[in-house]
């Protein structure tokens, strides 16, 4: 049986709960035991899938089509565990499976509550078969506490504390220090009154790890762990970092896996080996140089709506050794604007996923200007939809070529799913209510053209990559548009879904149906990303 460790948050939201978890499993990873992360999110959303971005920010994919919390990616790109529909759950599921059951008749008539239904579900996942050989499962809670829908899980872990057997579980509280700057102090009342609440609940915290934007000074230290209940030795500073991927090696010096592995009784552990973690360490502090991606999206107002895109191409970076800078641009802007002022500079140009008419007319010229200039090009889902409409209107003859998801009034080169998700299982299940029953989720293959730019990139002619979209280009234009010197160069097995699509003769373009930013990691850069970034650096010497 693997041992749990329970993640919370207190104070305010947005303290890195998901970091911090997706870190620690880094560290247990690099003293050699096997782990896996899940998610607990208090809302009433059966999953993030129709959830606005500007609310929620990037709805994370996994390989089994699971629509997922954004930490799940996290917890990916740090431990490098492929997730599953298995590790996140929500209010909104627990509650349409109690009531699924209920309606079936599965209680037996009793009275369906909180205690002990709901609990008993949300155990019920924590509990869930983990994969073999693994030593440890990470839990965390979204929400901070306090919060009336997060207080069923809340009540769910204090159960387990006490079933669980004895010392087979750590519970980590994440805290705000904040320094008064009228005061020059740093308080920690917050924190107090953020363990009090906790402990009302009945969990007393093991380890308190606190954000801070300075060092904690022994004195505050030793407050907290009196007024809080906790060791000394217990209470970790979280400090701001300068990347995301400095963080396990800053917890690590702070002693928090020690710490973990101490609360279990694991005397002497096995030595952490961070060597991974030092190497992109030196490539994000010392690149060779720098190199300008300018992402032309519909979300650009919240970054988090891209963080996979964000981090992948951070990961690009770190393959080619440079610095990526981002330029964020509304597509909406290019609708108005000059393309040539808004692109200046830009060394490659990303046209990211997205769903709506709104912003698409941008997109298709920040592609034109891509393509007409020769600065590498990289479009993803609706990014390569609209370069394929680009194409046809301007280079192919069809001036009308749209998207159905645009309504009427043009040629629908690119239109819904209908007829090629017949047997698919995944892709039919509540289609005819459930929006996101219509969707292509999940991992499908595809097959790629030998001699093609993306099998050069991959290096192997078959890939298996990560979809969340509606709507495709339709084959039934291949011919036409491949006469005119677009290139379809990658097919679903059965040749029947436009998957890639390149023109051979641009220095680098590529669309993308899929999203490889989901499967990217800092320790091994996407190969897309990788190539993109490299034919950016390539562009940054020729300006």
């Amino acid at each position: 049986m693997p041992r749990y460790i329970f993640i919370t948050g207190g104070v305010v939201s947005s303290l890195g709960k998901g970091l911090a978890s997706a870190a620690l499993g880094a560290l247990l990873q690099a003293r050699g035991y096997k782990v896996r992360l899940r998610k607990l999110d208090p809302y009433l959303n059966v999953d993030p899938g129709t959830m606005s971005p500007f609310q929620h920010g990037e709805v994370y994919v996994t390989d089994d089509g699971a629509e997922a919390d954004l930490d799940l990616g996290h917890y990916e790109r740090f431990t490098g565990v492929s997730a599953a529909q298995s590790d996140n759950v929500t209010t909104g599921r627990i509650y349409s499976d109690i009531i699924e059951k209920e309606r079936r008749g599965d209680y037996l008539g009793a009275t369906v509550q909180v205690i002990p239904h709901v609990t008993n579900e949300i155990k019920d996942f924590v509990l869930s078969d983990a994969g073999e050989d693994v030593d440890f499962v990470l839990c965390e809670v979204g929400g901070t506490v306090g919060d009336i829908e997060g207080l069923p899980f809340f009540e769910a872990l204090r159960q387990l504390r006490q079933e669980i057997p004895l010392g087979e579980t750590v519970h980590i509280h994440v805290t705000l220090l904040p320094f008064i700057k009228a005061a020059g102090e740093m308080k920690t009342k917050p924190t107090q009154h953020s363990v009090k609440e906790l402990r009302s609940i009945g969990i007393q915290p093991d380890i308190l790890l606190c954000r801070a934007d300075r060092e904690i000074d022994s004195g505050d230290r030793r407050k907290i762990a009196r007024f809080c209940n906790v060791r000394e030795s217990s209470v970790i500073q979280g400090l701001d970092a300068r990347s995301i991927y400095d963080v396990p090696l800053a917890y690590h010096a702070e002693g928090l896996d020690r710490e973990v592995l101490t609360h279990f009784r694991i005397d002497e552990p096995p030595k952490a080996d961070l060597t991974r973690w030092t190497e992109i360490s030196e490539k994000l502090h010392n690149p060779d140089g720098e190199v300008t991606i300018a992402v032309v999206g519909k979300y650009t107002v919240l970054p988090d709506a891209y963080k996979s895109l964000t981090e992948a191409l951070v990961h690009g970076g770190i393959a080619n050794k440079v610095k990526v800078k981002i330029r964020w641009i509304e597509a909406e802007a290019f609708e108005t604007g000059d393309q040539a002022a808004l692109l200046s500079g830009a060394h490659g140009i990303l046209v990211p996923g997205g769903f709506g008419e709104r912003g698409a007319e941008g997109k298709i010229k920040a592609v034109q200007y891509a393509r007409e200039s020769d600065v590498p090009f990289f479009g993803i889902c609706l990014g390569m939809q609209m370069a394929v409409v680009e194409w046809a209107r301007n280079m192919a003859g069809i001036e009308t070529a749209s998207s159905s998801e645009f309504g009427e009034g043009g040629e629908n080169i690119v239109g819904l799913m209908t007829e090629w998700t017949k047997g698919n299982e995944r892709m039919e299940r509540n289609k005819d209510t459930d929006l996101g029953g219509t969707m292509r989720l999940g991992a499908y293959p595809a097959k790629l053209t030998k001699g093609s730019l993306v099998e050069i990139v991959y290096g192997v002619s078959t890939i298996e990559e990560r979809h969340r979209h509606r709507y495709e280009v339709n084959i039934d234009y291949k011919d036409r548009l491949e006469q005119s010197g677009l290139i379809f160069s990658g097919l679903s097995p059965d040749g029947v879904l436009p998957e890639i699509v390149e023109i051979p003769t641009h220095p680098w373009f590529i669309g993308v149906q899929y999203h490889p930013e989901l499967k990217s990691r800092p320790f091994e850069p996407h190969p897309l990303f990788a190539g993109f970034v490299g034919a950016a650096v390539k562009q940054s010497r020729l300006v």
